[in-house]
């Protein structure tokens, strides 16, 4: 993987950062978003009901695929910038969940920088596009814009 500068990356923008690993969605990883949040409808954790459904069974917390955002991430095979000191979340410009996440599917996020600059001397802000790909689905889980910072 390769270490690059901000400047650097600033000449990417518009360009297909990378593609994360593929990450598991499991039953476990559900039950334990709905502990956390306190959503326990039962599309999500009740097997049995949620087989009833047009889902047939169970799926994930819309909000548990867009927390994944920060792992997917961090497993993104495009370059990286060197000497970052710490990184945050700053929100979404926008978000569209498109497609459910069944439990026992794996999904994984491709990046395409949308916009880069340097907010106050070593601090930049990014936009990124992320795409949630779920595997042998043709439709995405959700479209992000999700915005972050780093400070070098």
């Amino acid at each position: 993987m390769a270490t690059i500068t901000p400047q650097e990356l600033q000449t990417k923008v518009g360009e297909h950062l990378g593609t994360s690993d593929w990450v598991l969605v499991d039953q476990e990883m559900i039950n334990k978003f709905a502990d956390a949040t306190g959503d326990h409808q039962f599309i999500h954790v009740d097997e049995e009901k949620a087989k009833l459904t047009p889902f047939g069974g169970t799926i994930a917390h819309g909000f548990l695929t867009l927390s994944l955002m920060p792992l997917l991430g961090a497993s993104t095979d495009g370059p990286k910038v060197g000497g970052v000191k710490m990184g945050v979340n700053y929100g979404c410009n926008k978000v569209r969940f498109l497609s459910p996440v069944r439990s026992g599917k794996r999904v994984r996020s491709h990046v395409k920088l949308l916009e880069l600059e340097e907010k106050r001397p070593g601090q930049w802000q990014q936009t990124n596009e992320v795409s949630v790909e779920i595997e042998g689905e043709e439709k995405p889980a959700l479209i992000a814009e999700w915005i972050s910072q780093f400070f070098v």
